[in-house]
């Protein structure tokens, strides 16, 4: 019995440490798996369309360039208007800085109005607008260099989209067995494309409402600000909060801080109206994850694959669950992923 328990512990600890070494492997290979990854879970995404159109009568090949069609028409539509915002937004950047510096001299001139002692010239030289400014740009230009790889991207999607109808037989050939069970994967697929589905719509929303929002205040660029409050609202926990911090800038170097604040108000409650009241109800539990895994999946896919690692940390860790949910040894550990009400 003893020895059965020390081989047990010891076969336990060698897929720990197989684990870790695929880890850092993983992270190594970030630039070849990172538009791989986005490839996969893309065509993950469009497979309910192009199988309702093979179901309609579709021929295959059609219905996946319709698929691609739109998918590429989206990309093109989302290049052009971060590529026309950030055009808009360097042409005003003088106007901007001048902007700012203008109400940094009189917040200075407030502080010393109100009897603080304050060095102006030293001030002065800590508030960097350029830096302030450049960092919208830096922002829009990372969106628009990660976009211009998406024809890579597309064209993997459109080959995985090809091998989807025959891959269930392939794995099961490569498996040996004909008849495995191969249900929790389609659990898996299930999962996956439901909660991108559900967050790609309350992300819409979200878009639609900031977008609205930084219109009326007549903030420059709305289009923008809605287009990164949809992609980051992706991002769980923390990806409201960073699409929130340009427009809110931005409104204090067009108009001051009266304006910024009320940008903040309006992205807060839009969040929390989306985030915690009509996100929760629409997704439901069907994940089967605790809000701590959802945040420590998060760091760690981060780490693993940087901003498309935070993007699709929650599939990611749903499939990694599953998966340990049909082994032996891990089966305690996915129960520990899932929220207190998960009985496995």
């Amino acid at each position: 019995m003893a020895s059965r328990k020390q081989s047990k512990a010891v076969r336990t600890l060698v897929i720990l440490a197989c684990l870790i070494v695929i880890t850092a492997g993983l992270k190594a290979a970030a630039p070849l798996f990172t538009p791989l990854l986005v490839s996969l879970f893309l065509a993950v995404l469009c497979l309910p369309p192009l199988q309702k159109l093979k179901t309609s009568g579709v021929p295959e090949g059609i219905a996946i360039a319709v698929v691609v069609v739109g998918a590429t028409l989206l990309v093109l539509i989302i290049t052009a208007i971060i590529g026309r915002s950030l055009a808009g937004f360097e042409a005003k950047l003088p106007e901007y800085r001048l902007a700012l510096d203008g109400h940094v001299s009189t917040f200075f001139d407030w502080l010393q109005a109100k009897g603080v002692d304050a060095n102006t010239e030293v001030l002065t030289s800590q508030v960097n607008s350029s830096a302030i400014l450049d960092s919208i740009t830096s922002l829009a230009s990372a969106l628009l260099a990660a976009l211009s790889q998406m024809f890579v991207v597309l064209l993997t999607m459109v080959f995985m989209l090809l091998e989807a109808s025959s891959f269930p037989s392939k794995l099961r050939r490569a498996m040996g067995i004909p008849d495995a069970d191969l249900s929790h994967w389609n659990t898996a697929l299930h999962q996956v494309q439901k909660y991108i589905a559900v967050k790609a719509m309350v992300s819409l929303a979200t878009a639609a409402l900031a977008t609205t929002l930084t219109a009326i205040l007549g903030i420059d660029f709305p289009l923008l600000w809605g287009l990164i409050a949809f992609l980051f609202n992706f991002i769980p926990n923390i990806g409201s909060v960073i699409a929130a911090i340009p427009p809110v800038m931005l409104a204090l170097v067009q108009y001051g801080l009266t304006s910024a604040l009320l940008v903040s108000g309006g992205y807060l409650a839009i969040n929390l109206v989306m985030g915690n009241m009509v996100e929760p109800k629409v997704m439901g539990k069907q994940l089967g994850l605790s809000t701590l895994v959802v945040f420590l999946s998060l760091i760690f896919w981060n780490w693993v694959w940087g901003p498309v690692g935070m993007v699709l940390s929650v599939p990611l860790t749903v499939i990694v669950k599953i998966i340990m949910e049909h082994s032996s040894e891990f089966r305690g550990i996915a129960i520990m992923l899932g929220p207190e009400s998960d009985e496995g």
